[in-house]
């Protein structure tokens, strides 16, 4: 099912697609009011961009300092070329402890690879703790958005869920008792796993440690009760200094939730005694867009969610309409470099308004490059017959004065005098859309007919460059 068709399962609700849209839109809507609160919130974003510039200048280089630095705080640096790798070193981890059951913190990361089904595939148990994620893997759905993962659930189906598989009373929704039941649950999952594995959200190069951001605390929980500590962590996340996470903190949070920081913003450097720590630094596709020059920029995203919350797309068409790990307008340009043809259709989930690259805090140009990715899918035929078809139809009537005049003239006419050759199920526009009044005549027309009208003693004068008056 591509986006066009999901994006149509999903909006037949009409109710539910209304409060997914004013939810996520209130989210944007705080973010505005954290923003507006810091004069230098420009400069955060042009600091935050060039270092992310300089980043991946010299990734190699960061790469291998951040390895050196955690090999010698005691933690064991594993690299993986893609998905399948990191899925395996993960296992081989988990099996050379003897460990067969593990709490996990979000990481889109291992959404991303799959890890999920691939461990318990391998008889692997593995329990979600981020309380978004924990509903949709009961739900067994994937999230729908990075940072607020069940956002496209009422509260009345988590109540369901978690009555059938926690036990709650029957019909209750109230979002304080589901809470409530849901941190005793995964208590005693926290108490009980011998491995905890959490994502990066920042790799200091210059000390080998990394930072976890959490609103709830249990990457914390998880990571620090736990024997074995394993952290996913694609090869983009890396930054030089730890003074540089004074302008990503500062971002991050404002730009994800409108808070001022994350309730937790966890760092962690070593393992404490008795306990192994690891690091599996995932390539994954990244060297493959990091040489795409025109999307390399794509690399900088720090999975605030920001474009998400404002896009007018993915508010009303909803997160798993993406079929990708990452929905909204970033993954719109991220999935494309996996797989072509498998996600030719989310670059043209857009409408190109550029409201994401406005609020983007690393200043990705996210617009752009859906725009970009575009042609890329066209050249290289991984657009439709019809769409293909449609656009050179398109192009040859608008670089055609006569042709364009022509064609506008006769669908002005065919809407005015048979308004049922437009108004019917085989113009897509017209399936989703109310066709506009046809105007008597076009802009052009009616800007010669008012040009004609005019006398010319009120016509602006043309002077040449040595009549021009003073």
């Amino acid at each position: 099912m591509n986006h066009a068709e999901a994006a149509a399962e999903f909006t037949r609700d009409y109710d539910r697609t209304t409060w997914h849209d004013k939810s996520l839109w209130f989210i944007r809507e705080k973010r505005d009011k954290a923003v507006f609160q810091l004069a230098e919130w420009e400069v955060l974003r042009e600091t935050a961009s060039r270092i992310k510039n300089n980043v991946l200048s010299n990734l190699d280089d960061y790469l291998t300092q951040f390895e050196a630095a955690a090999t010698r705080n005691g933690v064991t640096v594993h690299w993986a070329a893609d998905a399948a790798e990191h899925n395996r070193i993960v296992l081989q981890i988990l099996r050379d402890n003897g460990v067969s059951q593990m709490v996990k913190s979000k990481s889109m990361l291992t959404e991303e690879c799959h890890l999920n089904d691939f461990l318990a595939e391998n008889g692997v148990e593995v329990i979600d703790t981020d309380l978004g994620e924990r509903v949709v893997q009961l739900a067994q759905e994937p999230p729908s958005h990075i940072v607020m993962p069940c956002i496209h659930k009422k509260k009345e189906e988590i109540g369901e869920l978690f009555h059938q598989h926690l036990g709650t009373e029957k019909g209750a929704s109230d979002p304080q008792y589901l809470t409530e039941a849901a941190r005793q649950h995964l208590r005693e999952k926290f108490l009980t796993r011998r491995a905890a594995l959490t994502g990066v959200n920042f790799a200091i190069a210059e000390t080998g440690g990394f930072v976890v951001c959490t609103n709830e605390g249990n990457a914390d929980m998880g990571a620090h009760l736990a024997d074995v500590h394993i952290a996913s962590m694609g090869i983009e996340k890396v930054i030089p200094k730890a003074e540089h996470l004074g302008v990503f903190l500062r971002l991050l949070a404002r730009s994800a939730t409108g808070q001022p920081i994350t309730t937790y913003s966890s760092h962690f450097q070593r393992s404490r005694q008795g306990q192994t720590m690891h690091v599996v630094i995932v390539d994954n596709g990244r060297t493959t867009q990091l040489g795409r020059p025109d999307f390399r920029n794509s690399l900088k995203c720090i999975r605030c969610g920001a474009c998400m919350n404002t896009c007018p797309v993915y508010r009303r068409s909803g997160g798993h309409s993406y079929h990708s790990a990452v929905a909204g307008p970033i993954g719109a340009i991220l999935a494309p470099n996996l797989d072509m043809h498998k996600n030719a259709d989310l670059p043209f989930a857009s409408t190109l308004c550029g409201s994401c690259s406005n609020v983007c805090p690393v200043k990705i140009d996210i617009h752009d490059q859906l725009y970009k990715w575009r042609q890329v899918l066209a050249e290289g035929g991984h657009v439709g017959g019809v769409k293909k078809q449609g656009m050179r139809l398109m192009a040859s009537v608008l670089s055609n004065p006569t042709l364009f005049k022509l064609s506008g003239k006769t669908g002005r006419g065919l809407m005015r005098l048979a308004p049922f050759a437009v108004s019917n199920p085989l113009n897509p526009w017209y399936r989703e859309r109310e066709m506009p009044e046809p105007p008597k005549e076009s802009f052009r027309e009616w800007y010669a007919r008012q040009t004609a009208a005019t006398p010319s003693s009120e016509k602006t004068p043309r002077y040449s460059s040595s009549e021009r008056p003073e």
